[in-house]
């Protein structure tokens, strides 16, 4: 029985050995479980090159970068610049999925003595955590040497508040086969790209001097196109070590006048696409008819110029067509029988604002008002005098009506058959009624500006919105004080042109004329005009 219970005591000894090495072993293996670490924030590390980084008398056809590890090339198309720029854009590999290297396989002739960036801006990332590489370049020489030299700086736009991203900044060298027409036939011999900001910087480059562009690259093929790219430029020759920063003021040029095509729209109504900025056209008819009248209205957002003509017109229409000292001639076909019906609006749409005045305007440009026919009464059903100028501006042609606006009324304007006439004899069939009311002073803000610093007089002062919307101009030949009333509350941007050439507008540069745009000055913040508000502001000039 001893033996019994000694045998049984062993046994329950075993049990217990045993469960406790379980609990032992998977306390173990709780302890030594691994809970992930800190998250990985570094940006890869290239490890080699083959040819090295810095290699000089390169003669490869394939470049290896190796990394720390896997990483992704993101945006390459956008983000890298080869400088100088290649004829052929090289392959380069892998886009999208992870590696430990890169391989570029140059598919170019390379340039002797040169040497070469392959900047990679923000598209190197690892594959886990998508940490960049920032700004990573490969710098290689044909030559004995590296250039180190250096250029830098920052573009903006001439007119605009804010400058565009992604300019292409270049550099051409000036030598004995330099004209200025390079920068529409040759690519530069340096180039750099803003990316998402407004600084630039080219390095590597050898001494000597240069002609300094920027380019809102649109092709992105490092050639000018006046047609679709902005430009800015330093008008003298930089050398380079002596000048290294700069700022590039962007610019469209504004083109020649072009016809560039003539089309019926509506019987008695063509439409002329042209190319260039215009002020006017002038339409004449090369053989009558003697009653041939015409009117010209410009479209807001088109290079478009709508032309309504009435006259003993036949079925064809050969004219002249003039703006300042160009003239050019062109021939429309007049097969239309499609008249388009007066169709009348007027801008109180709700809410006539107290700095505004009623403006009717018209499809087709409206020529005459039979006040008899105009009935405008307040609420009180009492009639409002009123004065009225036909007017004809760059993009409309219309009545204004102006009268003294009662604070927080409403008004009725009633226009009756044949109130209004347009340009083609047509008047409104129906009886039109337009209700609007009008608000207090204390719904409207003020703004008082003065400004310091005036470099100098003509300049033109602009209160624009934030979406570029002209509210007023003034124009100044001295120095004066600038009051905005009965402002409507919202956000308002200020920007002052220094009118140079005094012809009252904003003119662009020439690169060929070497002519830099007229200088535009914005106040530097946004201006908050609230209602029942006065705001002073004091804008010192640059």
């Amino acid at each position: 029985m001893h033996q019994n219970v000694l045998m049984k005591d062993r046994f329950f000894i075993r049990v217990l050995l045993f469960i406790l090495s379980i609990v032992f072993l998977a306390e173990c293996a709780k302890r030594g479980r691994p809970e992930g670490g800190p998250k990985d924030e570094d940006a890869p590390i290239m490890v080699t090159a083959k040819p090295p980084h810095f290699t000089t008398n390169f003669r490869e056809k394939e470049i290896k970068i190796y990394f720390d590890e896997y990483i992704k090339l993101k945006d390459l198309q956008t983000q890298l610049v080869v400088s100088p720029p290649l004829k052929y854009q090289p392959i380069i590999v892998p886009q999208g999925t992870p590696s430990k290297y890169i391989s570029i396989k140059i598919l170019d002739t390379l340039k002797s003595n040169t040497t070469y960036t392959f900047n990679f801006g923000e598209s190197v990332i690892d594959n886990t955590e998508g940490n960049i590489l920032h700004n990573f370049k490969y710098v290689f020489s044909t030559g004995d040497i590296i250039d180190s030299l250096k250029v830098n700086g920052t573009v903006k736009d001439a007119f605009e508040r804010e400058a565009d991203k992604n300019i292409t900044v270049m550099l051409y060298e000036f030598n004995k086969e330099f004209t200025d027409s390079i920068i529409y036939k040759e690519k530069p011999l340096y180039v750099a790209n803003t990316l998402d900001t407004t600084a630039w910087e080219i390095t590597n480059i050898k001494e000597g001097k240069y002609l300094l562009v920027g380019l809102k690259d649109v092709a992105k093929n490092y050639l000018f196109n006046p047609k679709n790219d902005k430009i800015g430029f330093v008008k003298e020759v930089i050398s380079v070590p002596k000048d290294t920063s700069y700022t590039l003021n962007l610019f469209e040029e504004t083109l020649p006048f072009k016809l560039q095509r003539v089309a019926e729209a509506k019987k008695n109504k063509m439409l002329i696409g042209y190319e260039g900025e215009i002020d006017s056209i002038k339409i004449e008819p090369l053989f009558g008819p003697d009653d041939f009248e015409s009117i010209t209205l410009f479209e807001k957002t088109k290079d478009t110029a709508n032309v309504w003509f009435k006259g003993s017109v036949a079925d064809s229409l050969l004219f002249r067509v003039k703006t300042g000292n160009v003239i050019d001639t062109a021939k429309v076909m007049l097969r239309s029988k499609e008249i388009d019906s007066l169709q009348i609006s007027i801008n109180a749409k709700g809410v006539l604002n107290l700095r505004d005045h009623i403006k009717i305007a018209g499809n087709i440009p409206l020529q005459s008002i039979d006040t008899s026919k105009v009935y405008f009464v307040d609420k009180d059903t009492l009639k409002v005098p009123y004065s009225y100028q036909l007017k004809k501006e760059k993009t409309e042609a219309f009545v204004e009506i102006d009268f003294d606006k009662k604070y927080n009324d409403k008004y009725n304007l009633t226009l009756y058959p044949d109130a209004v006439t347009d340009f083609l004899g047509n008047a409104n069939k129906d009886t039109l009624n337009f209700n609007f009311t009008t608000k207090k002073p204390t719904d409207y803000g003020n703004l008082y500006l003065t400004l310091q610093n005036v470099k100098s007089y003509p300049i033109i002062v602009q209160l624009i919105t934030e979406k570029g919307e002209l509210i007023e101009e003034v124009y100044a030949t001295e120095q004066q004080e600038y009051n905005f009333t009965n402002l409507p509350p919202t956000k308002y941007l200020v920007r002052v042109i220094y009118d140079d050439n005094k012809n009252k507008k904003r003119d662009a540069g020439n690169f060929l004329q070497k002519i830099q745009p007229e200088k535009v000055i914005y106040y530097p913040t946004v201006l908050d005009i609230r209602a029942n508000w006065d705001m002073s502001e004091t804008f010192l000039l640059e």
